[in-house]
């Protein structure tokens, strides 16, 4: 019978990896490399998604706006917290520049993240609202095809540890830059974010 400090350790291996996805390629966590796509045709395929707000968001919305975007969900014990402090970061550097970009979190826990749960997650981290949605309103089954068709992205669930984190997802911890047609133009390291490189690609499409 495995002790009580055996099973201890196999949750916290299970929490601290279980956010955390294989990328498609090395260079996906390499926040030094040349991560653009913009040759590859990575298009971002139609989608009417629901915001903290209760309100539809469509591509068309985004449609001659440049965006920068990420995958995230509330009960997220390690990686997303971070990401999101960094992507907060980005926004208040852009504005600070005089950038005009409308920022879009996914959540990968639809289920459980509500309008009114991702509204309370996006007070608690203290998010400027004015120009990011966090997105809810499908299943599981739509997300994980919508990450794969937009950004190449593998998206998978398990069941969580305990009632405060009641599913963990495999997702990518990476930030994608999507131009003004819907085409992902790069991605950076969502943990280790380079902000002037950031600041400079937007720059490079307005």
């Amino acid at each position: 019978m495995m002790s009580r400090v055996g099973m201890l350790l196999v949750t916290v291996m299970v929490v601290l990896t279980a956010c955390q996805t294989p990328t498609e390629s090395t260079q996906q966590n390499n926040p030094k490399v040349n991560n653009d796509v913009s040759e590859l045709n990575w298009q971002v395929p139609a989608f009417s998604y629901t915001n903290q707000n209760n309100e539809q968001v469509t591509l068309d919305d985004l449609k001659g706006k440049v965006w920068l975007a990420d995958f995230i969900f509330t009960h997220c014990p390690n990686i997303c917290p971070p990401m999101t402090a960094n992507m907060a970061k980005v926004q208040e550097t852009a504005n600070e520049k005089g950038l005009d970009i409308q920022i879009v979190s996914f959540s990968v826990d639809p289920k459980n993240d509500t309008p009114e749960v991702l509204a309370a997650y996006g007070k608690e981290k203290q998010i400027d609202f004015k120009n990011w949605d966090f997105l809810t309103g499908y299943s599981v089954e739509e997300i994980q095809k919508f990450g794969k068709e937009a950004f190449k992205a593998g998206i998978s669930q398990q069941p969580g540890p305990s009632e405060d984190i009641p599913v963990l997802v495999n997702h990518p911890p990476q930030f994608y830059l999507i131009d003004q047609t819907g085409a992902v133009v790069t991605f950076y390291n969502g943990l280790e974010p380079d902000y002037d490189k950031i600041v400079q690609d937007i720059k490079a499409l307005q």
